[in-house]
């Protein structure tokens, strides 16, 4: 088949990294992917780059930057009909966007199906952190493109149920978490000289990944390994972000300077190296929505994982199975299941092996999830030619 993937994402980050991995996936698959949204920034390193809208968000007022937003919709269903004109896609696939119903104009002029990937209530998330002017105008583009959408595929049950309260139906809407390439991180990484190099050799190393928000708690583990029985652990950070100098005064602070280790941004290639390094695999807290790219990435790797027991995590995690899980918000009992894992490398090893188990049990790999959305449009192609 011939898809169209239809998106508005111009950074290089988590978003751009499950558009390239879904693309590999449905292209090694042998379908054909056509691509319709911004260009990458040229000369951008992974983990960089926000866009022409988020440099203006951060210049103009709110409500004329929204304007914009949707003003750009026009823009971009002129390149997408001319695009649809050229290369005659069997359906369309699109990363949901705020302000972006340019996809489902397109759709409804061309009678194409339309797939479209929910990973965030973004109308809740802006309103709630980086703050909406024309917030009725918001809401009724979110409600626009999930009720307009053939299928939503969300990312997790609980953003699922979110969709479906605001009038989506349940049989419009299927739950597909992010994955994982097995290939990129294979559970025997080589990572020794790696390990050497950054002066890790006879620690514990309590292990976290990703872009460093203040919410993230990982100055909670900084802490930790101040405390009685904690001298051999060291935290590798991986990532960069704007709790980054928090992490480091904390660790000044707590006389443990020179036992926490933050990367900043690392290439993609040398993630799966690091993630290696880890003997605990941290997701401290979590966006209750949320479908961690990291989580999949720990599992894959066969680490022994410590996250709190939201309702999100649970579709994928099991206490005492695959991972140990926490009550959110607990720093105790966080610190708790941290220090019984240092301090059990039977049990440890136990969680490693059943999470390596998880990703093919359960398919949380992109090219089970080119399956499904394949699968997903051919029902559709097969009810249009029936009608």
């Amino acid at each position: 088949m011939k898809i169209l993937y239809h998106h508005r994402t111009s950074s290089k980050d988590g978003q751009y990294v499950h558009i390239e991995e879904l693309i590999g996936a449905l292209e090694a698959a042998g379908h054909e992917v056509v691509m319709a949204g911004p260009s990458e920034p040229e000369g951008t390193d992974f983990g960089g780059g926000g866009g022409f809208v988020e440099a203006l968000r951060r210049r103009l007022p709110g409500a004329l930057v929204e304007l914009m937003e949707l003003g750009y919709a026009i823009l971009d269903y002129t390149r997408l009909a001319r695009r649809i004109r050229a290369e005659r896609p069997d359906w369309i696939y699109e990363r949901y966007n705020l302000y972006l119903p340019s996809g489902i104009w397109a759709k409804r002029r061309f009678g194409l199906p339309l797939l479209l990937e929910v990973n965030a209530p973004l109308f809740a998330e802006r309103s709630a952190y980086g703050g909406l002017a024309l917030k009725g105008l918001a809401r009724w583009t979110e409600r626009y493109a999930w009720r307009g959408a053939d299928r939503v595929l969300a990312v997790t049950r609980v953003l699922a149920d979110l969709v479906a309260a605001e009038g989506v139906p349940e049989d419009r809407i299927r739950v597909v978490p992010n994955g994982v390439n097995p290939e990129r991180f294979p559970a025997a990484a080589d990572s020794e000289a790696l390990r050497a190099r950054l002066g890790l050799k006879e620690r514990t190393v309590l292990g976290f990944t990703g872009f460093l928000r203040a919410w993230h708690g990982v100055e909670n583990t900084v802490r930790l390994l101040a405390e009685d029985g904690a001298a051999d652990w060291h935290l590798l950070v991986v990532g960069d972000g704007p709790a980054r100098a928090d992490i480091e005064r904390t660790a000044r602070e707590s006389g443990v300077a020179n036992r926490v280790t933050v990367t900043g941004v690392v290439p993609r290639t040398q993630v799966a190296a690091h993630v290696a390094l880890f003997d605990v695999a941290l997701q401290p807290a979590v966006v209750v929505y949320a479908s961690p790219l990291k989580l999949f990435e720990y599992l894959a790797m066969g680490r022994a994982i410590v996250a709190p027991a939201t309702p999100n995590i649970r579709e994928i995690l099991v206490d005492g199975d695959n991972a140990l899980l926490f009550p959110p918000g607990d720093d105790a009992a966080f610190r708790a299941a941290v220090r019984r894992l240092c301090g059990d490398p039977d049990l440890r090893a136990r969680l490693g092996a059943r999470a390596r188990e998880t990703i093919d049990a359960r398919g949380l790999t992109w090219a089970h999830n080119a399956g499904t959305v394949t699968a997903l449009a051919s029902e559709l192609l097969a009810g249009a030619a029936d009608a």
